[in-house]
């Protein structure tokens, strides 16, 4: 099981980051990368800049994402 500090400590500067719209990408976008078994950094295409969130796979859930709608599995 992940802990909080455990998935920050994960290298992500490989991650391989996708776009999930709702509709025209022209605003910008919610991003998410698997970052390990069960992890994945969850960023904002608006500000590349910002540290990506990172959460287990019961925490997207629970808060309503669902990585199939960005083409990943969960």
């Amino acid at each position: 099981m992940w802990s909080g500090s455990d998935l920050y400590a994960l290298d992500i500067s490989g991650a391989s980051f996708t776009k999930a719209c709702g509709g025209p990408c022209t605003e910008g976008c919610v991003t998410l990368a698997r970052i390990g078994e069960d992890a994945w950094a969850l960023g904002d295409s608006k500000q590349p800049e910002s540290q990506p969130l990172r959460f287990i796979t019961e925490e997207l859930g629970a808060a309503g994402i669902d990585p199939t709608r960005f083409g990943l599995g969960a």
